[in-house]
């Protein structure tokens, strides 16, 4: 189910969506676009918020529209509001375990330097383009969830009524939409429905065929014209679906509404061309003996066709992890690899907490390529000996669950997961269903059953200075330096 603006009435919304699942059965999900949250007073919220009513269906959200509902959405990466609702965050990807692609926008667009918290930008827009399209595997998306209109939908199509398509709406949306292709785009905060007549994604007799975008704006919920604000639809997932089922083409399907036909239809005008970011892998050396460290091109540097490691693809916004990226607080990386790197936790249970890191940007372990995989079971077996060395044992564990980095196996692509690995050769794996606290496994570790160390369970508690930092990973490199196998020629 997808929705519009809910406006704070969620009793209108969720005893429907009930009524509907009494009806016709359950739906998996639904999809919320537009102001979730109105100005109304927040005692209609409250009751969900602390458990007293539920969702009577998994309920993802979109975030802030203007300053008034900020306050709600404190987490910008996402998190859970109340039982069965969830906030996406401000953009990215959510893959269902199904495999089906959700790509999100949350809020207004802002074309200003100083971006406010309820809006998005240029460069976030160019983010998700060069996160999702720089691959040549890419063929598009299946959902796409923005708030605003994108500009120009109506050219070519079935009137949108009131709405002004060449006035309202947002250019930006319109060359993500470009970009992104997806397969159903859903839109709010015009207070109207309009689904448009499904368009074509490529040119006649000009491309290959590709699958059509169906746009569907949806209305407030509860409004007194009763203009559907619910969408009911059934959609298979494009990785599974068979090609030729995936690009045929509905008898009324038009052209693309955003293709440059025309002076009013050309987007390009509107606003700059879009900067495509290179996925490129970061080096450096942390000290001269580094430099015999083995070429990145390819484990054979003799080769005179080294292999190319496949280009991972690029975040949604700014990661702690990509080495690449400027916020990597680079003084705690200890070693680099070809692909991945070994970096210190901040605020780390123990002088010896380290991280085994994709040098590029991945979100888990069954993303990773086969010669990242192999790197990073090289990484495991030498901190095993490493640990055994110094008289200690050492448990890995990854979280796949509300987290955009990979930091440091088994489940397939896109669902959530807790893996550990003990030193002793047991796997632990749990698949992550609904909620799971996300400092789990450190928690665990920290209770007094383990390490008994509970007041070290919040790393923010844990942290130090960048000076004491900086020692302590020199500390760290110059004892790991024996066991480094990228030194070796």
């Amino acid at each position: 189910l997808a929705c519009g603006d809910v406006e704070g009435k969620f009793d209108v919304l969720f005893n429907r969506v009930q009524a509907i699942q009494k009806k016709s059965g359950n739906f998996d999900l639904l999809l919320c676009v537009g102001n979730f949250f109105g100005s109304t007073s927040d005692a209609e919220w409250e009751v969900y918020k602390t458990g007293i009513k539920k969702a009577p269906i998994q309920t993802y959200v979109l975030g802030a529209n203007n300053q008034e509902t900020l306050k709600y959405f404190q987490d910008a990466d996402g998190c859970e509001l109340a039982e069965n609702i969830t906030y996406l965050g401000r953009k990215g990807i959510f893959t269902g375990s199904s495999g089906l692609q959700i790509v999100y926008l949350s809020g207004t667009e802002s074309l200003s330097e100083l971006v406010p918290g309820y809006s998005f930008s240029l460069k976030d827009v160019s983010s998700l383009r060069t996160m999702l399209c720089s691959t040549s595997q890419f063929k598009g998306v299946d959902i796409l969830l923005t708030s605003p209109w994108p500009k120009y939908v109506g050219n070519f199509g079935n009137s949108s009524g009131e709405v002004d398509t060449k006035k309202s709406g947002s250019a930006l949306i319109s060359t993500l939409v470009t970009g992104l292709k997806p397969r159903y785009h859903f839109a709010a905060l015009e207070k109207t429905y309009y689904e448009r007549l499904p368009y074509r994604n490529h040119i006649v007799l000009q491309e290959n065929a590709q699958h059509a975008t169906r746009f569907i704006a949806l209305a407030n919920v509860g409004n007194p014209e009763k203009k559907k604000y619910l969408y009911a639809f059934s959609i298979v997932p494009m990785k599974v679906m068979n090609a030729a089922e995936l690009v045929k083409q509905p008898p009324d399907v038009t052209e693309n509404p955003y293709r440059k036909f025309g002076q009013e239809a050309s987007i390009g005008k509107q606003i700059p061309a879009l900067e495509e970011e290179s996925a490129c892998q970061f080096f450096f050396d942390l000290n001269e003996k580094q430099g015999r460290k083995r070429p990145s091109t390819g484990r054979d540097s003799k080769s005179p066709h080294p292999k190319q490691p496949r280009k991972p693809p690029q975040p949604p916004g700014p990661c702690w992890f990509c080495l690449a990226s400027p916020e990597v607080e680079k003084h705690l990386v200890v070693n680099i690899g070809t692909h991945c790197y070994l970096a210190l936790a901040k605020g780390g249970l123990s002088d010896d907490h380290v991280l085994i890191l994709p040098i590029g940007h991945y979100q888990s372990v069954v993303e990773l390529s086969e010669e990242v995989v192999e790197e990073v079971e090289k990484y495991k077996a030498t901190l095993r000996r490493f640990f055994k060395s110094r008289g200690k044992r050492c448990i890995l564990f990854e979280r796949n669950y509300k987290s955009h980095h990979l930091q440091l196996q088994i489940a397939q692509p896109g669902a959530a997961y807790f893996y550990v690995e003990l030193d002793t050769g047991e796997k632990l794996f749990h698949r992550i269903k609904k909620n799971f606290p996300l400092q789990f496994g450190r928690e665990v570790l920290a209770s007094e059953a383990i390490l008994n160390i509970p007041d070290r369970s919040d790393w923010r508690q844990c942290q130090m200075s960048k000076e004491d930092e900086e020692t302590l990973a020199h500390r760290f490199r110059k004892d790991f330096e024996p066991f480094d196998f990228t030194l070796d020629d």
